[in-house]
């Protein structure tokens, strides 16, 4: 078990996805990725422009993405 990602949506609703499920989130969808204190292994795919950070500049915020 490599445990549980929740994503809370905008509109109030909360979806679990666990080891071996996938969700599309479609662009434009306001949501929020979090987990419930325990480590979980994801692998997320999204296009190279998506800001990471959203429209806010911190010092977490990348300004030069690795080639992988």
């Amino acid at each position: 078990f490599k445990g549980t990602l929740l994503i809370d949506f905008r509109k109030g609703q909360t979806v679990e996805i666990k080891e071996g499920e996938i969700l599309i989130v479609p662009k434009g969808v306001e949501h929020r990725p979090r987990t419930n204190g325990e480590v979980v292994f994801n692998l997320l795919f999204e296009p190279k422009t998506t800001l990471h950070t959203g429209d806010i500049e911190t010092a977490m915020t990348v300004k030069t993405l690795d080639w992988i």
